[in-house]
C-alpha cells in the first residue's frame, strides 16, 4: 500500500493531505533521471579523460614496448652497419689486394634498394609510428643488400684462394732467356729511340740481346695462344695465355718448339732467339699484358732474381737506350 503524505498548514493549524497529480510525479522522475544521466556522463567523460580503460592501458603499454624495441633495432642496425663497414674495408684493401681482384665500387656497395612502391602497403595503413617503422625497414633492407654483395665477394675470394697455387704458377715471373750475368737486357719498357725511324716511340716490352739460337723459355704456366710468322713487325712470334688476365709475347724468333693450343709449364723451352721481322740484330722482344693492358715486364722478374739482382735489372731497364725492334 502506498504511503500517504501530509503537510502541516499553519493557517488552519491542521495536517492536510498532500495532493500529488500524475504529471508532478512524471516530471519529478524525469528530472531525477536527467540529473543522474548528466552526472553519469560527466563522470564517464572525466574518467575517459584522466583514466584509461584496461584495454587502453594495455594498448599504451604495448605501444611503449614496441617503441623501445624499434629504438633497440635501430641501434643494433647501426652497429651492424659499422661492423659491415669494417668487413668491406678489409675486403677491398687487404683480401682483394692479396688476390689481385678489383675492389668493389662504392656505388655498387651503397646502391639503394629498388622499388618506389616497396613500402606502399605500410604507408596506406596510416600507422602512428609509420616514419619509425619505415626507417627501420629501409635500414634492414639496405643491410641485407650490402650483406648479399659482401657474401658474393667472399665467394669470389674463396674461389681465388682455392686457385692461388694455380695463379702463382701462371704469373710470368722469370726472365724468358738465361741471363745469369744480368748483361742481356738491352732496352727497357717505355719511351725509347726507334732503331729504324730514329725517333722516340713507346716501346711496349723489353729487349734481350742474345746470339741467334739462344733458348727462349715460357715465363709461366699457360696455353699457347698463337704461333705465327710475319714478314715484318714481330717476325716469328709466340703468344701464351696464362689465365688470370696474363698474356706474354715472344717475338723475332728464329724457330718454334711449341704449337698452338699446347699446354706448357714455366721454364719450358718454346723457341729460339732470332732476327726475324722488323729487327736490327738478334734479340728477343718480350711483352706482358695484364687484363688486356700492357705492363712493364721487369716488374714480374722476381722469381729467378735475388733482391740485389732485381735492383740491377730495374736500373738497367730504366736507362733510355735505343730499342732493337
Amino acid at each position: 500500500m502506498a504511503r500517504i503524505k501530509y503537510y502541516y498548514d499553519t493557517e488552519t493549524c491542521k495536517y492536510e493531505r498532500v495532493r500529488v497529480n500524475k504529471w508532478d510525479v512524471f516530471f519529478n522522475i524525469l528530472g531525477f533521471f536527467t540529473i543522474s544521466l548528466l552526472m553519469a556522463l560527466g563522470l564517464l567523460f572525466a574518467y575517459s579523460k584522466y583514466f584509461d580503460s584496461p584495454k587502453e592501458a594495455q594498448l599504451k603499454k604495448e605501444n611503449q614496448e614496441l617503441k623501445l624495441y624499434y629504438d633497440y633495432l635501430n641501434e643494433e642496425s647501426e652497429k651492424l652497419f659499422s661492423m659491415l663497414e669494417v668487413l668491406q674495408d678489409k675486403d677491398d684493401n687487404i683480401y682483394r689486394v692479396i688476390f689481385e681482384a678489383e675492389p668493389i665500387p662504392s656505388t655498387v656497395r651503397r646502391a639503394g634498394v629498388g622499388g618506389v612502391d616497396r613500402y606502399k602497403d605500410i604507408k596506406q595503413k596510416g600507422l602512428e609510428k609509420q616514419d619509425l617503422i619505415l626507417s627501420v625497414l629501409k635500414k634492414v633492407d639496405n643491410l641485407k643488400k650490402q650483406m648479399y654483395i659482401q657474401t658474393n665477394s667472399y665467394d669470389e675470394l674463396f674461389d681465388l684462394a682455392s686457385r692461388k697455387e694455380e695463379l702463382l704458377a701462371a704469373i710470368p715471373s722469370i726472365q724468358p732467356i738465361n741471363n745469369k750475368e744480368l748483361n742481356r737486357l738491352a732496352s727497357g719498357y717505355g719511351m725509347r729511340t726507334h732503331p729504324i725511324l730514329k725517333v722516340r716511340k713507346f716501346h711496349p716490352g723489353v729487349d734481350f740481346s742474345a746470339p741467334q739460337g739462344t733458348h727462349v723459355y715460357a715465363t709461366g704456366d699457360g696455353i699457347v695462344k698463337e704461333v705465327k710468322t710475319l714478314f715484318g713487325g714481330y717476325g716469328k712470334y709466340i703468344e701464351i695465355d696464362h689465365g688470370f688476365g696474363f698474356v706474354t709475347l715472344y717475338a723475332h724468333l728464329s724457330g718454334f718448339e711449341v704449337r698452338k693450343g699446347q699446354r706448357i709449364k714455366r721454364g719450358e723451352l718454346i723457341g729460339y732467339v732470332g732476327n726475324t721481322g722488323q729487327s736490327t740484330a738478334p734479340h728477343l722482344h718480350y711483352e706482358v699484358r695484364k687484363d688486356n693492358k700492357l705492363v712493364n715486364p721487369v716488374n714480374y722478374f722476381f722469381q729467378d732474381l735475388s733482391p740485389e739482382e732485381y735492383e740491377i735489372i730495374l736500373e738497367l731497364a730504366s736507362r733510355e737506350t735505343q730499342s732493337l725492334s
